[in-house]
């Protein structure tokens, strides 16, 4: 079991905060996923008919994650949250890229209703995950950079556990060492707001729908939720 926390911290200086942790046990990775491969395929439909775009910064479900990078010293217009970078690579090229099932249901699901998202394999995660700010002395491997090494600035906002740093600012960027694989068995998905007044119930169907997709390729999925009335929660 792993707990995740959410800083007092945080909660104190983004009081709207809301995170969707989706858990999927018994996660078979290498079978296919024909869902997923609609979801992603519906979206560039969507998005080359016109009929659909994906949020961009004057969007305030983005905006919303741009003010708080900067609060924190982050320009994110170098830096991208997740979402934002996503969606702009998907209004450049016309597709999502294609990781493995697990990272495509995710991203999709992200893209669809402007909400970051991630996921860690809980079977690499060392101890239990804070949503904190970084003190300045930590580590960070970045995602598909095994040799790299970096020291998050203190005060960003980071998930840690007792190994090292698992995302930068916030959800920029995950780190390698908790990457989600084909083989990953045991993942806790990752959904976050910043204005829970008016998304909670948008992040409410994100992880609804990221649950069906990830249901028939595992043996159990659960919900659970973060906030600063709920500041706990172990899956």
């Amino acid at each position: 079991m792993v707990t995740f926390r959410l800083a007092p911290a945080v909660a104190d200086a983004f009081p709207g905060t809301r995170v969707a942790l989706v858990t999927a046990t018994g996660l078979r990775g290498r079978e296919p996923w024909p869902r997923t491969a609609t979801a992603v395929e519906e979206l560039e439909r969507r998005l080359a008919d016109g009929t659909w775009s994906p949020a961009d910064e004057t969007d305030p479900r983005v905006e919303a994650w741009h003010a708080a990078y900067r609060s924190f010293g982050t320009n994110p217009r170098r830096v991208r949250p997740s979402v934002d970078a996503l969606g702009r690579r998907l209004a450049k090229k016309g597709v999502l890229p294609r990781v493995n099932p697990a990272v495509d249901s995710y991203n999709a699901v992200s893209v669809r209703h402007g909400l970051p998202a991630g996921a860690f394999d809980l079977d690499r995660v060392t101890g239990d995950v804070d949503i904190r700010p970084a003190h300045g002395t930590e580590t960070f491997t970045p995602l598909g950079e095994p040799d790299a090494v970096e020291t998050p600035k203190p005060g960003e906002i980071v998930y840690a556990d007792a190994a090292g740093i698992l995302t930068r600012h916030w959800n920029h960027r995950d780190a390698h060492r908790t990457r989600v694989t084909e083989e990953s068995a045991r993942v806790v998905f990752v959904l976050e707001t910043l204005r829970a007044d008016r998304d909670g119930g948008l992040l409410d169907t994100a992880a609804d729908e990221l649950r069906t997709l990830l249901a028939p390729h595992a043996e159990r999925t659960a919900v659970h939720h973060l906030d600063p009335t709920r500041p706990h929660a172990t899956v």
